[in-house]
């Protein structure tokens, strides 16, 4: 049980939308089963595609756990059709060296944050975002780069024109007021007011964020300064459940590396959160796959990550 412990301890701190970690964890024939908790499934999600890629997150953390105790962990994804819940059953494998950047990436779990605040002005450390890529391309996806100028100017006019639209859709905002800004005690979900700005106010080069605040003024994040080093799209061959696995694993594999080089990403999923939306960022693009999430990565020097569950509440 302290192999399970452990191995989930690293999964729950995979990203989540909202902070929701959306996932549960059982113990079954010598396996560890990752299914998805539907009770954690945001309103604005009636697919589960956002449940699904945290979900995908965290089982690359379970992953990364067990690398690091010298096994190669093998992977069911989706083992049984008639159970849409249970997304993955994980088992100790064949004995396999733990390498150095495996290492280095399961000491980034606890740092390893979604950045919403001011980048650093230093650029990217050289050679990066290829890595990336490859790590993206391990995981059956792909990280595509935003060019700057007109292209990425397309994409800020379409993530904005999302956001107007959600900013005026109730359900929509009293889900993310649910989600955010507790200042009442010691929440281990959601988004607390200092992982968030009190504005919304756009930066040149910065994609409008999601309004987490929402006019309450709690929140304690400074955006002004310098603008990310690269926006990226994470794309997927595909469209379903997955695919949307293989995005997880593949976002949260690129976050820990970055974190390893002190560069962190904010990220966008409001603006995809509708399947029209993210066909027509695909097409004005020209992007080779279905975009699964939008990223801006930048040098941070914060170690501030948001409260997490502890493994006894997911597990069972």
């Amino acid at each position: 049980m302290d192999i399970v412990r452990f191995a989930v301890d690293a999964a729950v701190h995979a990203p989540s939308v909202q902070n929701t970690q959306p996932w549960r964890f059982k113990v079954a024939e010598s396996a560890i089963e990752l299914y998805c908790d539907s009770r954690r499934q945001l309103l604005v999600d009636p697919d589960g595609r956002e449940m699904l890629i945290s979900c995908g997150a965290a089982l690359y953390g379970l992953r990364l756990a067990i690398r690091s105790l010298g096994y190669l962990p093998v992977v069911d994804v989706l083992p049984r059709p008639g159970s849409p819940r249970l997304l993955a059953r994980v088992t100790l494998g064949a004995a396999g060296p733990v390498t150095a950047a495996e290492h280095q990436m399961l000491k980034a779990l606890p740092r390893r944050h979604t950045h919403r605040a001011a980048f650093v002005p230093d650029p990217l450390p050289a050679g990066l975002v290829a890595e990336l890529q490859h790590d993206a391309m391990a995981e059956r996806a792909t990280l595509a780069i935003v060019a700057e100028g007109l292209t990425f100017q397309r994409l800020a006019e379409i993530v904005s024109a999302a956001a107007r639209r959600l900013d005026v859709d109730p359900w929509a905002q009293a889900e993310m007021q649910y989600w955010s800004g507790n200042v009442a005690g010691p929440a281990r979900d959601g988004v607390p007011p200092q992982a968030f700005p009190a504005t919304t106010t756009t930066q040149p080069g910065r994609l409008r964020q999601r309004d987490f605040d929402l006019g309450r003024g709690l929140g304690q994040l400074t955006t002004d300064g310098p603008g990310p080093a690269a926006t990226a799209v994470l794309l997927t061959i595909g469209d379903d459940p997955r695919d949307w696995l293989s995005a997880g694993q593949a976002l949260h594999r690129l976050l820990l590396h970055a974190a390893t080089r002190s560069v962190f990403a904010s990220l966008y999923t409001q603006p995809l959160e509708h399947p029209i939306i993210r066909a027509l960022i695909q097409d004005r693009l020209g992007l080779p796959g279905a975009p699964q999430m939008l990223l801006q990565l930048g040098v941070a020097h914060t170690t501030q990550a948001t409260a997490r569950r502890p493994p006894q509440d997911v597990i069972g």
